[in-house]
């Protein structure tokens, strides 16, 4: 299989300056193994891209249904140029995989659109446990560049 061509800025570009920067993460704690890599991942990558640690605020909650409610909490304060969605989402038995991803993405969507916000989404949505383990750093990582760039992005529009 092909690797998709990411669209990956260099560090030194200036859209992923994020030295005056606020950004908010949310971290869901089901699969915390995963979840806490994830935001590990993604707050480095904030602080390598300049953003300053206490600019950098983190709030947990259960599962990833949880997620939008606390972005929206996040977004109503004001205080943020963007916002990072963590979870992760391994598929079993049931259809409570696709209930899960699936509205879990629509609510991350609403919020930024209601709230003309960025958020990466870094919600992890896998088929096992390996998959989850494989991305999770790299998607934090992107998650924290995709949150700069959209941040500054929008504020230069």
């Amino acid at each position: 299989m092909l690797d998709a061509n990411q669209g990956t800025l260099a560090a030194s570009d200036s859209r992923l300056n994020g030295k005056k920067l606020r950004i908010g993460i949310v971290q869901a704690r089901f699969n915390e193994p995963i979840t806490n890599t994830l935001a590990q991942a993604c707050k480095a990558e904030l602080l390598a891209l300049g953003v300053a640690e206490k600019h950098i605020d983190l709030v947990q909650v259960p599962g990833a249904l949880e997620v939008p409610v606390a972005l929206l909490a996040l977004a109503e304060k004001l205080e943020y140029d963007a916002l990072v969605a963590v979870g992760c989402i391994i598929r079993g038995e049931t259809y409570h995989f696709e209930l899960v991803a699936n509205e879990s993405g629509a609510g991350v969507s609403r919020v930024a659109l209601d709230y003309q916000i960025p958020i990466a989404n870094a919600i992890l949505t896998t088929e096992n446990l390996a998959q989850a383990i494989a991305r999770q750093t790299e998607k934090g990582r992107d998650a924290a560049r995709v949150a700069v760039e959209m941040a500054n992005l929008l504020s230069d529009i």
